[in-house]
């Protein structure tokens, strides 16, 4: 079978010359809130979709995860120049003031059935003032949605600053695909955190090690070791690892992997030292359910696979919330496996079985 490239045009890709295939594997299933969800993951390294299928044994054996969202909203931020300091905050003071947001919800709101807006947060750097507005975007990840909102709002403001020069519908303070501490500290998109109690019985037989070792090690590595490297959310083993593959299957954007890998992870020993409580809070998974490249057959099938394909009927945005819940739910998994191989010392000898090759595939690719 080839590529529809119909399917493309205008869409997804300009100028096509071909598609590039990428095998897809699937790990679960995943238990998460009493439900179970088979995860396609897209992925060409080796032991990572074996080692996040073992992470979910282990979650399924103790009983499940639990997941919780904690905000919902996709940001812009546009910057804006003033012809002084002062105007910059006049102009700031009027969008951050509460008397004025259902006027400028009213206008924002205009673009969309399913865009509202949530809120305005600026930062001034002298006469440039940045503009991050936060709104909803249902089932949609939602960049176009918002940015249309912005522009009605920016069209708006003309009138009582006239002296308001546009200098960018995007300024960084958003912040897209770069890693920036406003993601980390506010969120964007929706933000997750997702939990489970892990059984001492199941750390011992499935995951080959010790609930005082994945404390320790948690605490040296993915907090300590990550503070001392100065990291920016990157305070877990390998978030990125399963967030990109499941982008990539789902037919998400796999630039914004940058900010969606935002993610801590803690490791407690509960229960008198029994068993292990692991947590993932991550507060920017970009994620959506239609749009973009949600639409192509593969992909389309793999968000089918996971029961979250299109728009929901019964409530707008919940088949993206769930997907992000899911996203969590296999980060959770692979950081307990990842890390149970480092603390019983099976890296490399797990990599060297899934991720080496002996076979000669040298005819096969001619």
């Amino acid at each position: 079978m080839g590529f529809d490239y119909e399917s493309i045009l205008g869409q997804c890709c300009e100028m096509p010359v071909g598609y590039v295939q990428i095998p897809v594997g699937i790990a679960g299933p995943l238990l998460i809130n009493g439900r179970e969800y088979s995860v396609p993951m897209a992925t060409t390294e080796g032991c990572l979709v074996a080692s996040t299928n073992r992470g979910c044994k282990a979650i399924h054996l103790s009983g499940g995860a639990t997941s919780t969202l904690l905000r919902d909203g996709m940001t812009r931020a546009p910057v804006v120049r003033l012809g002084t300091a002062k105007r910059a905050a006049d102009l700031k003071l009027y969008l951050e003031d509460p008397d004025n947001f259902d006027t400028l919800a009213v206008v924002f709101n205009r673009s969309s059935r399913f865009g509202r807006l949530q809120g305005i947060k600026c930062a001034i750097a002298g006469k440039n003032l940045y503009l991050r507005f936060t709104c909803t975007t249902g089932d949609a990840m939602g960049m176009n949605m918002v940015s249309k909102g912005v522009q009605n709002v920016l069209d708006f403001l003309q009138t009582d600053f006239p002296d308001m020069d546009v200098m960018g519908i995007s300024g960084n303070f958003c912040s897209d695909k770069k890693p920036a501490a406003v993601n980390w500290t506010e969120g964007r998109g929706k933000s997750v955190v997702c939990e489970a109690i892990i059984k001492g019985d199941v750390v011992r037989k499935v995951l080959k090690t010790t609930v005082e070792s994945l404390v320790e090690l948690n605490m040296l590595k993915n907090l300590t070791g990550s503070a001392m490297a100065g990291a920016l959310g990157g305070f877990n083993a390998h978030a990125s690892n399963i967030v990109t593959a499941v982008y990539i299957a789902t037919g998400q954007d796999p630039a914004q992997n940058v900010e969606s890998s935002h993610c801590i992870t803690m490791m407690e020993a509960v229960n008198d030292g029994k068993d292990l409580h692991i947590s993932v809070t991550m507060p920017s998974i970009e994620v959506g359910t239609v749009g973009g490249g949600t639409q192509l057959a593969s992909q389309s099938a793999c968000l089918n696979l996971l029961g979250v394909k299109g728009a929901s009927k019964e409530s707008a945005g919940a088949n993206s919330r769930m997907l992000a819940a899911v996203v969590a739910g296999a980060v959770l998994a692979g950081e307990l496996s990842l890390m149970s191989a480092l603390a019983a010392g099976q890296l490399v000898k797990s990599h060297m079985k899934y991720n080496r090759s002996n076979k000669d595939v040298s005819k096969a690719s001619s």
